[in-house]
């Protein structure tokens, strides 16, 4: 018992593993226990089990076995995960358990297979027991066909597939082992049971004894349908309905029935083998059957008879037989052997089924022609051989065949075609019997109803009878409209009679639908068929007009009776009444003048023939009134018309008495139920009016009317013809001008255009002009429904006249016909697609119809088919050629074209190429000119097409494809798709011919609403291409595996997945999975609801844009559809798209993308998809050096699923004008299209890397124009970039930086900046990193820049993988070959420096000598470089890396970028030489800055710069100054309130709307207390700039933001608005705010002023009226230069932006206007030479002429006003005040102000300087003071310099010669006295050195280009040196200079200052604000010495800051570096003292 102990302690799953019997029993027996016990189907503990079960049901013992098989039963039955272990277990069961003698085992076994089954794993189970029927053991076999019985019984023939079990079942027959053949007895018995007779062929060929005991069990079977009894897990609600049932004991429901048949009765087929006949034909058979011998004949027919007996065939080449059957049944004398030969057809198209269709077309109307043939036998074996053929095709096919037939004299074949028609109709359902099948049929039926012979009328009333039956009434009553009642009745008695056969071909589920359907049909619209009607009518014969009206009328009459909302022809029981009421009969006189009597007032009726006109006026105005009062239902149209056009009538000669007259007439078609028999009372009198002059108008409007009430296709064909029958052409012109109008407001459906062409044509050839010009109008306007084909029927006109038509047609190109307006309301009710699909077909159709068609079937001769079938290639090509010719000539042919196809069949492949492409490109212009009618022959002659896209030439495979897709357009897909054909071809194994056809199917599939369920046969092909060795074929086939699971749904396509080998099923699997991800969404159809509010009218291009898509696409009749009509939607009233009879509409993508949707389409999580594939390898990931193809196909098939079709095949054009193109579109779209473009942004990223391959650069700078605007974009929308989409998109970005151009790199660094606001910075740093190993070495040198930029903005963080390893990196540049790399690497490790100090030294660890002496000498350079910027330097360095480090800091903030952008724009605007940027860095030590700068510190950055400057100076001893506190706003590092504000600050530009508030009231309590307000000095830009990006987040964000509480927002407005004021308020602090920051604050707030969603909100207004109190005091209180120009700028920009509201720059014009009457105050206080510079800058953007076009004159007043005020306040002087425009001459500005100052000119010219006493004028002194001074200042520049002392000294001397009275003495009193007597000992040397040469020498001239040099630094860093421009080094006597004006100002003594004039005195001038921003202009220094002279001595001291500029000149040799420093040193203690 040991043993047992120990298993009995075992876990469960452990005991049924064991070895020992007994202890797995035990396991069974609880595994039982537990299974029965776990509730929960999910629960974890089944799994555990997953691979024990096998072992279970395959136990060696049979005890425990048996006791398995039960525990297993209950694992299947509970356990969620049993269906994986289906196909194991159930192999176990046949294989071990059918075995075993015991019949319990047996019958658990048979349990758990029908359990599987129950569980959904009926085909896993099917297939073993199927295996299991080939076991030696025949108790196995016996066993397996028990279960299959027994599941089929039970289950039924839906899940249990019988086709594999009845091609078993005759071997199971032939067994030797009874038990065997007895069990198969019984399965075949249950088989009939369900599939009844369609069981017998496939046991046809069993022993004749077991057939016929089958047979006697047979007829036991029960007739009453069986019934499923058992369910699958999955149709637990048909259980449950099925339990009812049985409780109720109600008899099964039908539906059910109708579904298990369904089935089995395409199975009756489907379960045979097919049979190769063609073989089999005796040898002698085509010779035969052209013997003479009618015996010989016979017995080649009998041959032939025999085979065809087979009941399934195989498809093969069947063209000849057909051939020589058809030519006996149609030529054969001997009747006997035409129907042996009808009985050949019959057999074979029973055989063939589908694929007979091809050949159906040739043969039909040869049998209904041989119908004349009275013999009955013959005329059977006729009917059976079309009946059969039928089947194989559609009667759409053959339509034009039967109908051609129905007009033949004889009686015989009429009565037959019409019986054969009627048995027609009873195969269809009404879907496959639309109103555009109906139409022809009843209207040819309809004259055989009329038939003198007896037996055509019978035949005929039942093929209407059917009619009525299949389609219901509502379809068909419109055509019986003029039907007498009897025969009415007739036809009704037929349809009662009349039983529909649903019969082998289309199954049970129509059945379902016959009767849903009939109801159903309402909802389809009347209005489409009543224009049907119409044209029935019409079509055959143009002259039957009387007919006409009267076909035309009923439907259309109930329409307004119906109350609008009726269609058509409405229920049975209206029909009656509206008939009558529609064809009022016409009246006599008498009764209409009694019907008027009783309406009209008895005066009116008397004066209607007065002889005084007035009187007649009075009866119209009676006559009016009364109409007006007058309901529908009492207004007696006819009768009141008649009246009107009594004597007088029409020919009244008072004009107004005939417009009131005619206006009436419009009245009484508005209000009444007006009649086509009304109408033609006064029609003609109106044509004849319509011509007048004063009535026109009124007729025209008559006719509108009329048209109205009576459809426009009849009246229009009435006024034409009336028109043209008369001869005045005034009225011919305006009735074509009346239609122009009429169509283009009533659509163009239903009119007859043939009979306008005739009309327009005789109009065409009219003498009078008018006539002419109207009927090219109309023209026109047809064209607009119509398109090209329209021309065709103009073609054989005179030139000239065709070119004014097609100059009118080019007018009409691209245009969209207008939507209907009128003549919908009577169609509203009709609604429903059908309105829709009448719409389309019917114009398309009338234009196809018209074409005048040439039937060219005799041409092609027997002597022309043996041509082309030549052995001679030269002949075959002749023959080619002819037919060529033949179909030129045709233009448009009908369908019949005799022997034609097979003959050019066999040229497809034909040896020479040359001949196939031939033959091609003939298909193709079949095609063209056989439009629709060419699908007839899809079957022998499309396909044949597509077997040439195998051809090994590519040429070949493009025209084939040319060619199938020339067929498609014309025929639409379904044709192709039905039948086997495509699937045989995609079987064979030819990779050409599978790649082109699955990329042909990819393309089109997607476009299709619905196919055939025939496609599937294509799936199991599809998946062996998916693993073709061919790697085009596979990757074609997965670009088309999304689309056939668009159709066929994903279980279908898994299901077909069994068939396949294990791995490859598993691979399948997934790319299946893969697809379904990327599946499209099927087109949608033409909403029903859009459609019915449009009304039935409305033409498809109107219906809802997913419409568009498929319906404009077939442009069925178009030789080229033109993509251009197409996109416009043009074509798309013409396109077959929506035809009922094709439930697929095919828009030809090719041609005819629509480009109008958008451009990228959202593929839900496609990108998480594409990110997915790449991380797992399922695809290349995007990294090369240069992309190879697979790269390119790989993105393009990831495009394919989420770009529009159009743009993808632009952007992977091979021509670059394509990719422009593309570009363009891109950019164009990308605002509307944020999301999709996001969604498919790494496919656009990726695209854009393909670009940066290519050589041209205008792709190139378009790309980069598109990134700019793409990551604006996404920074705007706070998108992050992911890493796939960076690692597959900078490291190609960095390639371009090292670009030779530098407009590109330029563009490039830019994109970087913008980058890092969408990606870490610290990630870009790898990136550029990587970019620096480069062999590139401009790509290493601008990587080094932006790596420097990217640690100056972000820090020592971004340095990745640390900074040290980054630092060594760099480093190793320092020793690089190139200068330009060499310098970068210096440049960034200075930055580094700056902001790290010296532990850079520590990070970059060893450098070589040389390199680090490099380094150090650059970095002490670049504490001085201010001073003196080398030239050299300069050209190394570009200007533009400054601007751009500069704004570095503001660009990676946040959406400041755009800002910046203006800012750096504004810095570069005042600067006209490039030398002050030369220092290439922010790390420039500013000192002139700093000492101007009371404490405004750059508002970006303010912690890092000062702290350098005490570390660079660390080891000097600093000089003990007199005032020694330090003050908080210079040296940051050493206070907190600093960084607090500075934190606090940026909390306000927070998105989040709590911190933003919070922070603005910390911020505005400081502001409200005065000792405490002074803090925010040094913040007021950074407090600015974060305000505005507030409101502009609040703008762009908060506003649009639904979710948010409106008060939120409000609160937020009040307290920015609050902190502002208050900020505004304090003059000191608001005159700190720059220019750029006030511009951006102004735009600001004046978009908010204007922004409407303001208003709305409750408080709104409130807000706005704080907005402007606010701006009231900025333009007060702010530093008056800074905000004119502030507002000169942003007028500029607004004037300039397209989009800015003209609102917008109104508002700011208002501000310049208060700034204009505030100048009297601030004159003084302003800056006019920069202001001046706006202007002028304005004045060049906008020059008069310019301005004069602005729509508001207010900007060209507001500028004269501006500079008057400034000429008015300041005089003659203001022209001294141009001294920053570069050249005056071309400045408008500087000619205006003479203008202005005209007067005073003169005196200008001589105004003596004040400071001089000489005041005389002198003629010589030409020169202004600005010329003067410029003269001066370049003098003392050189004298300053070292090489050009000597020179500068002669010039001093010869100008002061020259202008002896000239003022020096300014430019020599700041200089030290060093530097005075210099210059006199200078001048007395070279004076004493002249005359006592006694030479004069000539003036070197000063030259005007040295004016340009001057050098502009900042407005305010008055006291710079002049010399430091000139690039040299500067020594310490410069810097002693700055130290004792410095001095001065801080209350130092300055030995001998007390000698001199005060300094301010000569230099001081307004005080300007002292904000150091980057938004500052520029001045020269010239300017301010200037200013130092003219200006009014001015001193404000207001803000306790004193302003005071000094220039110091001197220049001496440098000195050592140590003096420097402690210069330097010295001064900053002074400027930190100066703050106190």
């Amino acid at each position: 018992m040991g043993d047992d102990s120990e298993w009995m302690k075992l876990p469960i799953d452990q005991k049924c593993e064991h070895k020992l019997w007994k202890a797995r029993l035990n396991g069974y027996e609880e595994a039982l226990k537990l299974f029965q016990k776990i509730d929960d189907e999910k629960s974890p503990e089944w799994s555990k089990y997953l691979g024990l079960i096998k072992k279970f049901v395959t136990d060696s013992n049979a005890v425990a076995q048996l006791k398995g098989l039960e525990a297993a039963l209950a694992y299947v039955e509970n356990a969620h995960v049993a269906g994986k272990t289906t196909g194991e277990v159930a192999s176990g069961v046949v294989n071990k358990v059918f075995n075993q003698p015991k019949a319990r085992a047996k019958e658990l076994g048979l349990d758990i297979c029908l359990m599987y089954i129950e569980i959904e794993k009926g085909e896993a189970v099917q297939e073993e027991l199927l295996k299991g029927l080939d076991n030696k053991n025949p108790k196995i076999i016996v066993a397996c066909i028990e279960t299959l019985r027994k599941a089929l019984s039970e289950f039924g023939s839906k899940i249990i597939s019988l086709k594999p079990i009845i091609k078993v079942l005759p071997k199971l027959f032939e067994s030797r082992e009874k038990a065997v053949r007895d069990e198969a007895k019984l399965l075949a018995v249950e088989i009939y049971r369900w599939i009844r007779d369609a069981l017998r062929p496939p046991l046809q060929n069993i022993n004749s004894v077991q057939l016929k005991e089958l047979e006697e069990e047979w007829v036991k079977v029960s007739s009453v349908a069986p019934k499923q009894t058992r369910f699958l897990r999955s149709q637990q609600e048909l259980k449950a309905k099925f339990e009812q049932q049985q409780a109720v004991g109600g008899d099964a429901d039908g539906g059910g029935d109708d579904e298990e048949e369904a089935v089995p009765q395409v199975d009756a087929y489907e379960l045979l083998e097919a049979v190769e006949i063609l073989s089999k034909l005796p040898k002698d058979f085509y010779e035969k059957i052209e013997a003479k011998k009618w015996q010989e004949r016979k017995e080649a027919l009998e041959a032939v008879e025999l085979l065809v007996k087979n009941p399934k065939l195989e498809s093969g080449d069947y063209a000849d037989l057909v051939k020589v059957l058809k030519k006996v049944v149609g030529k054969d004398t001997n009747v006997m052997l035409v129907a042996l030969a009808a009985k050949c057809l019959a057999g074979l198209a029973t055989g063939l089924r589908k694929k007979f269709g091809q050949y159906a077309g040739h043969v039909v109307p040869t049998i209904l022609e041989k119908f004349k043939e009275k013999k009955p036998q013959v005329v059977q074996a006729l009917q059976e051989a079309i009946d059969a053929i039928f089947l194989t095709t559609t009667l759409q096919n053959i339509s034009e065949d039967v109908l051609a037939v129905m007009d033949n004299k004889n009686p015989t074949i009429k009565q037959q075609t019409s019986l054969f028609i009627a048995r027609s109709f009873r195969h269809c359902t009404p879907s496959t019997l639309p109103k555009s099948l109906l139409k022809p049929f009843c209207a040819a039926l309809l004259k055989h109803i009329n038939d003198s012979a007896p037996e055509v009328r019978d035949a005929g009333f039942e093929a209407l009878g059917t009619a009525l039956k299949v389609a219901g009434e509502k379809a068909v009553n419109p055509f019986l409209a003029d039907v007498d009642k009897l025969k009415l009745d007739r036809i009704k008695e037929c349809a009662e009679k009349v039983e529909l056969v649903y019969g082998k071909k289309t199954g049970g589920t129509e059945k379902k639908e016959g009767k849903p359907i009939t109801g159903k049909t309402p909802t389809l619209s009347g209005a489409g068929g009543d224009k049907e009607t119409k044209d029935a009518a019409t079509k055959p014969g143009l002259l039957k007009k009387a007919p006409a009206v009267k076909s035309g009328g009923p439907p259309k009459k109930g329409k307004p009776a119906a109350a609008a909302g009726m269609g058509g022809a409405g229920a049975k029981g209206k029909k009656g009444p509206e008939t009558k009421e529609i064809f009022e009969s016409e009246l006599s006189i008498e009764v209409c003048e009694e019907k008027a009597a009783a309406v009209l007032p008895a005066s009116c009726i008397q004066q209607l023939d007065s002889g005084n006109w007035k009187e007649r006026l009075a009866c119209m105005e009676e006559f009016q009134k009364a109409v007006e009062l007058m309901e529908r239902s009492e207004m007696p149209c006819q009768a009141l018309v008649r009246m009107l056009a009594k004597k007088p009538g029409w020919k009244e000669t008072n004009f107004q008495v005939m417009q009131m007259k005619l206006h009436i007439v419009a009245l009484i078609a508005q209000k009444g139920n007006f009649s086509k028999t009304s109408a033609q009372v006064v029609l003609d009198g109106l044509v004849d009016k319509v011509g007048d002059v004063k009535c026109g108008s009124n007729a025209k409007e008559a006719m509108t009317a009329i048209a109205e009430a009576c459809q426009l296709p009849w009246t229009a064909e009435q006024v034409v013809a009336m028109a043209f029958s008369q001869k005045n052409p005034k009225n011919q012109s305006e009735t074509l001008n009346w239609l122009s109008n009429a169509i283009k407001e009533f659509g163009f459906s239903g009119l007859n255009v043939k009979a306008f062409i005739s009309n327009v044509k005789t109009a065409l050839a009219a003498t009078n002009p008018a006539v002419r010009t109207s009927a090219i109008t109309l023209l026109g306007v047809m064209y607009l429904y119509m398109g090209p084909p329209l021309r065709m029927f103009f073609e054989d006109e005179k030139p000239a006249l065709l070119s004014q038509i097609d100059a009118e047609f080019e007018k009409m190109q691209g245009q969209t016909a207008p939507t209907p307006t009128r003549g919908i309301s009577r169609h509203s009710g009709g609604g429903g697609d059908d309105g829709e699909e009448e719409e389309q077909e019917d114009v398309g159709n009338d234009v196809v119809d018209l074409l005048p068609r040439t039937d060219i079937g005799d041409k092609i001769t027997a002597e022309l088919v043996s041509k082309i079938g030549d052995k001679n290639w030269k002949i075959r090509k002749e023959g080619l050629d002819e037919v060529t010719s033949i179909i030129n000539d045709a233009k448009f042919i009908q369908p019949n074209i005799g022997e034609l196809p097979a003959a050019l069949k066999s040229r497809l492949n034909d040896s020479n190429k040359i001949l196939v492409q031939q033959t091609l490109s003939i298909l193709q212009q079949l095609a063209t000119a056989m439009g629709p009618n060419i699908k007839q022959h899809v079957k022998n002659l499309g396909i044949p097409v597509i077997t040439v896209l195998g051809d090994s030439k590519n040429n070949v495979r493009a025209a084939a494809l040319a060619t199938v897709n020339a067929w498609a357009e014309q025929t639409g897909m379904k044709e192709w798709l039905e039948g086997e054909d495509l699937a045989e071809e995609l079987k064979k194994e030819n990779p050409f011919l599978r790649q082109e056809l699955l990329g042909w199917l990819a393309e089109k599939l997607p476009t299709l609403r619905s196919v055939p369920s025939d496609l599937l046969l294509c799936v199991p092909h599809l998946y062996s291409c998916l693993e073709d060795r061919n790697g085009d074929v596979r990757k074609k086939a997965q670009d088309a595996l999304p689309f056939f699971m668009m159709h066929l749904g994903f279980e279908k396509m898994a299901k077909a997945t069994s068939k396949l080998k294990p791995t490859s099923k598993d691979q399948v699997l997934a790319m299946l999975e893969k697809a379904k991800a990327n599946m499209p969404a099927k087109p949608a159809p033409p909403a029903k609801a859009s459609s019915r509010v449009v009304g039935g009218a409305a033409p498809a291009k109107f219906q809802p844009a997913s419409a568009l898509a498929e319906d404009s696409g077939s442009n069925t009749m178009e030789s080229k559809p033109d993509p251009k009509k197409a996109k416009a939607g043009g074509t798309s009233s013409k396109a077959k798209g929506v035809q009922g009879k094709k439930v697929l509409s095919k828009p030809n993508l090719k041609e005819d993308d629509d480009k109008s949707g958008p451009i990228f389409i959202i593929v839900p999580n496609g990108k998480e998809q594409r990110m997915k594939d790449e991380k797992g390898l399922k695809v290349l990931k995007w990294n090369f050096t240069t992309p190879r193809d697979e790269y390119i196909e790989q993105l393009k098939t990831q495009m394919s699923s989420c770009v529009a079709k159009w743009l993808q095949d632009e952007m992977f054009h091979a021509d670059f004008q394509h990719h422009n193109k593309a570009l363009a579109v891109m950019i164009e779209h990308l605002e509307s299209e944020k999301d999709g473009v996001i969604s498919c942004l790494d496919l656009i990223l990726k695209w854009l890397t393909l670009r940066f391959f290519d050589t041209n650069t205008s792709v190139l700078m378009k790309a980069l124009e598109y990134l700019k605007l793409l990551f604006n974009l996404l920074s705007q929308e706070e998108y992050h970039l992911t890493e796939n989409e960076a690692s597959s998109f900078i490291p190609y970005l960095i390639l371009k930086v090292g670009e030779p151009k530098d407009v590109i790199r330029k563009d490039v660094r830019a994109i970087l900046n913008r980058m890092c606001l969408i990606y870490p910075a610290s990630k870009m740093f790898t990136f550029i990193m990587e970019g620096t190993k480069s062999k590139n070495s401009k790509q290493r040198a601008e990587c080094l820049e932006e790596l420097g930029c990217l640690v100056e903005s972000y820090g020592m963080n971004v340095c990745q993988p640390t900074p040290g390893k980054a630092l060594k990196e760099m480093a190793t540049h320092i020793g690089d070959r190139d200068n330009t790399v060499r310098n970068a690497a210096l440049n960034t490790i200075v930055t580094v420096y700056n902001v790290h100090g010296d532990q850079v030294f520590k990070l970059i660890g060893n450098l070589s000598e040389k390199d680090m002496s490099m380094l150090e000498e650059r970095i002490k350079r670049s504490a001085k470089r201010p001073s003196a910027a080398p030239v050299r330097q300069a050209e190394e360095k570009p200007q533009r890396t400054q601007n751009i480090s500069a704004n570095a800091s503001m660009l990676r903030k946040g959406p400041a970028e755009d800002m910046s952008s203006k800012l750096n724009q504004n810095r570069n605007m005042g600067s006209h030489s490039e030398t002050t940027h030369t220092v290439p860095r922010e790390f420039q030590l500013d000192l002139d800055e700093i000492e101007n700068d009371n404490g405004t510190v750059r508002c970006e950055m303010p912690a890092l710069v000062q702290h350098k400057l005490d570390d660079i100076f660390e080891p000097v001893l600093i000089p003990e100054p007199k005032i020694r506190a330090v003050s908080p706003h210079f040296d940051d590092m050493h206070s907190n309130t600093a960084s607090t504000i500075n934190f606090v600050i940026s909390q306000v530009a927070s998105g989040d709307i709590n911190t933003s508030i919070q922070a603005l009231a910390q911020i505005d309590e400081v502001l409200r207390q005065e000792d405490k307000a002074e803090a925010m000095s040094g913040h007021i830009d950074q407090f600015l700039i974060a305000t505005f990006m507030q409101l502009r987040l609040i703008y762009n964000t908060h506003m649009a933001d639904e979710k948010l509480d409106k008060d939120e927002i409000v609160k937020l407005y009040s307290c920015i608005i609050g902190s502002m004021i208050s900020l505004f308020q304090i003059e000191s602090l608001a005159r700190e705010a720059s220019t750029g920051v006030l511009k951006d604050l102004m735009h600001g707030l004046i978009t908010l002023m204007l922004d409407s969603r303001v208003e709305d909100i409750e408080e709104g207004e409130q807000v706005i009226r704080s907005v402007n109190l606010l701006v009231v005091k900025v333009l007060e209180k702010s530093d008056q230069t800074n905000i004119l120009s502030a507002l000169l700028v942003l007028l500029q920009d607004s004037l300039l932006a397209t989009a800015s509201s003209p609102k917008f720059s109104e508002l700011v014009m208002k501000c310049l206007w208060r700034m204009v009457r505030l100048l009297p105050e601030t004159i003084n206080s302003i800056n006019l030479d920069r202001i001046l510079l706006d202007i002028h800058i304005f004045m060049k953007v906008f020059p008069k002429e310019k301005l004069k076009q602005c729509k508001s004159e207010f900007p060209i007043r507001t500028l004269k006003t501006l500079l008057h005020t400034l000429c008015k306040l300041k005089g003659p002087k203001i022209l001294d005040h141009l001294t920053m425009i570069d050249n005056k001459n071309e400045s408008e500005l500087e000619a205006h102000l003479c203008r202005v100052m005209k007067h005073s000119m003169d005196q200008t010219g001589s105004k003596a300087d004040k400071d001089t006493e000489k005041g005389a004028s002198r003629t010589e002194e030409k020169a202004s003071k600005a010329k003067v001074n410029d003269i001066l200042a370049e003098i003392f520049k050189k004298i300053g310099s070292k090489e050009n002392t000597k020179e500068g000294l002669a010039e001093l001397y010869e100008y002061k010669k020259k202008y002896s009275d000239a003022d020096i003495e300014p430019f020599l009193k700041n200089s030290s006295q060093f530097f005075q007597s210099y210059v006199e000992r200078g001048l007395r040397l070279i004076e004493t050195e002249r005359e006592g040469k006694g030479r004069i020498a000539a003036s070197t001239g000063i030259s005007p280009q040295m004016e340009g040099t001057c050098v502009p630094a900042s407005t305010h860093t008055v006291s710079s040196s002049i010399g430091n421009t000139n690039g040299e080094e500067v020594g310490p006597s410069v810097y002693l200079e700055r130290l004792k004006i410095l001095r001065q100002r801080c209350g130092l003594d300055n030995a001998k200052q007390e000698d001199r004039p005060p300094l301010t005195s000569l230099l001081s001038k307004p005080a300007l604000p002292t904000v150091a921003s980057s938004t500052d202009m520029l001045h020269s220094k010239l300017s301010q010495l200037r200013e130092s002279r003219e200006q009014y001595q001015h001193l404000d001291l207001d803000s306790n800051q004193t302003h005071s500029s000094g220039i110091g000149t001197t220049l001496a040799s440098p000195s050592s570096a140590a003096a420097n420093i402690d210069d330097l040193k010295k001064r900053l203690e002074r400027i930190k003292s100066s703050r106190k």
